[in-house]
């Protein structure tokens, strides 16, 4: 007679355990482990120095994965649609909108956020300047601007240039900062409450 190999979940004690977690929206086995899905992928994200290893689905955005999985919410959802900055992070030490990355395309990248650049109670000067200049109204973009200048501060010093860097000005050696770079390579963050002049202030005082 005949065996039949054909695999019955109903059988499996594990498989009949299976279920939701109302608190995670995680699928589960019966030993409590993540349920592997076709649309779910383990990643991990080096965050503010922190290694992070998390189950996300393919379509969780590093915005949400911050905001929601990791509970870091300096980073803001504005338009989510990568056109006011107010998401930008640092992505491999380059400016990002974290709103356009798809979490499980930056597996192994290190993400620094507006929590991760104090150095423990001691601010960024970045954090220092925008203080000393009074460089924000209502804060909601505050994050976002802070982040992206020290990824203006790092290009510059790469000697990356921008629309406003003159045609001969050389590559190889750092980017000098006036009003009008900062004004050109800050053009990505939207601040609504036009706290522009003293945002360019603030940046210039940290450029070296």
């Amino acid at each position: 007679m005949g065996t039949n190999l054909a695999h019955d979940s109903q059988d499996d004690p594990v498989e009949r355990c299976r279920h939701v977690d109302p608190t995670t929206q995680r699928e589960e086995d019966g030993r409590g482990e993540p349920r592997a899905a076709a649309d779910r992928s383990t990643l991990t994200l080096h965050v503010n120095g922190t290694e992070r290893t998390l189950t996300l689905d393919h379509r969780t955005t590093v915005l949400d994965t911050l905001r929601l999985h990791l509970g870091l919410t300096g980073a803001k959802k504005g338009c989510d649609h990568g056109q006011c900055g107010a998401c930008t992070v640092l992505v491999d030490g380059r400016r990002a909108n974290s709103c356009l990355l798809l979490a499980v395309a930056q597996d192994g990248a290190r993400i620094t956020t507006i929590e991760g650049l104090a150095d423990g109670d001691r601010l960024h000067p970045l954090q220092e300047a925008f203080l000393e200049r009074d460089a924000l109204q209502c804060g909601y973009c505050t994050p976002g601007q802070i982040c992206s200048a020290v990824g203006v501060l790092g290009e510059a010093a790469d000697g990356f240039p921008s629309h406003a860097t003159g045609h001969t000005a050389p590559v190889t050696v750092p980017a000098p900062l006036d009003a009008a770079e900062i004004r050109e390579r800050m053009s990505g963050n939207l601040c609504r409450c036009g706290a522009y002049p003293r945002i360019v202030e603030a940046i210039g005082d940290v450029a070296p």
